[in-house]
């Protein structure tokens, strides 16, 4: 399976792409890819969650940073978490991934606002293809509020 079969993908760049949760497959071909970087931002206990994805993801050559994001609370600990990392990051070739490509279209659309000072439409426009804030109001909650920090 190749990483544009992982559920919701998108490549956003020629070094940044998200999606849903990937399989072992499609993890060795982001590895064969040039992905050097997986950040999961769902939890450990999601559906269809690897057993050790973080041990498989090192074992295939890249690096892994977990950081689980509570889908019914999303903190702006995690968010800015995830900032810190991105922008630590920001010379590598990343693949985000969630369960669904929610949580990390979201959160990129956020550090691409806050910390990379893009327009808002532009930035949301990957994450409107996929789903719609206005049916989680948890999440229209969240974004609006860290929004409200530009």
């Amino acid at each position: 399976m190749a990483i544009t079969d992982i559920t919701n993908f998108l490549r956003l760049d020629d070094s940044l792409c998200c999606g849903g949760q990937p399989s072992e497959a499609q993890l060795e071909d982001a590895a064969r890819e040039g992905i050097q970087l997986v950040i999961n931002l769902a939890l450990a206990t999601s559906d269809h969650a690897l057993p050790d994805e973080p041990g498989l993801v090192r074992l295939l050559g890249m690096e892994h940073i977990h950081i689980p994001v509570v889908w019914d609370s999303p903190q702006p600990a995690d968010l800015e978490r995830f900032m810190d990392a991105m922008d630590a990051h920001r010379d590598k070739h990343i693949l985000v991934h969630c369960a669904m490509n929610y949580r990390a279209t979201a959160f990129l659309a956020l550090w691409r606002v806050l910390r990379q000072g893009w327009d808002v439409d532009e930035a949301f426009a990957p994450q409107r293809n996929i789903w719609d804030l206005e049916e989680y109001p948890v999440w229209k909650a969240f974004v609006e509020d860290a929004l409200l920090e530009k």
